[in-house]
């Protein structure tokens, strides 16, 4: 295998070798030229970073800036929005599916380092792929590490450091994040707890 397909098979692999530098910095160059359009050429962003992206569905809005390493190992699906500061470390494939809402100041990170030091020196590393369901709300300035999966439905509260998979139609909060409630369908009539929008049914 060469240096990309270890990375993605999530074996250790080199950053440093094969066409991975040459990946990223093709990638970087998209990325510098999305977060630094005018005001009045943001109507090119679409067409920008579905040229960053590997797969993006319809109504898609990525707020600059946004941060990522390969880009083609990211998919996102229908009507995702993303707030400002967007980083996604993609050395494993990331999938977000449909109606997913970012917070800003968000990292999703799919690599990981040696903890011995002597490895990490010599630059091995690995990644785990990320998955995050349809529906899914993460809050701003959260962090979610490789291997993890979100199910659809769910909120992750800011500030949250999510380790582990999170189960579907939940509230999950904390460092580590963890579920604390189910989501219930009295919620539907609410836009924050005890609050109900006007005219609710």
């Amino acid at each position: 295998m060469d240096e990309r397909e270890k990375m993605l098979a999530g074996a250790p692999y080199r950053a440093d070798r094969g066409g991975l530098p040459a990946e990223r910095e093709a990638c970087a160059r998209l990325v510098f030229e999305y977060n630094h359009l005018p005001p009045d050429r943001w109507g090119e962003r679409d067409a920008l970073i579905r040229s960053v992206l590997g797969k993006v569905g319809e109504g898609v809005e990525v707020n600059p800036p946004f941060r990522c390493d390969y880009g083609a190992n990211i998919e996102v699906g229908d009507k995702f929005y993303a707030n400002y500061n967007l980083c996604v470390l993609d050395v494993a494939k990331v999938k977000f599916g449909d109606n997913c809402f970012i917070g800003p100041n968000v990292t999703v990170t799919t690599v990981g380092h040696p903890v011995h030091p002597a490895p990490r020196r010599e630059g091995w590393e690995w990644g785990l792929p990320i998955a995050v369901g349809d529906d899914v709300w993460i809050g701003a300035g959260v962090v979610i590490l490789p291997g993890v999966t979100i199910g659809a439905g769910s909120v992750i509260g800011a500030g949250s450091v999510v380790v582990r998979d999170v189960p579907a139609g939940v509230v999950a909060v904390g460092s580590p994040c963890r579920a604390i409630r189910e989501i219930t369908d009295e919620e539907r009539h609410l836009y924050r707890t005890g609050c109900a929008f006007p005219n609710a049914s």
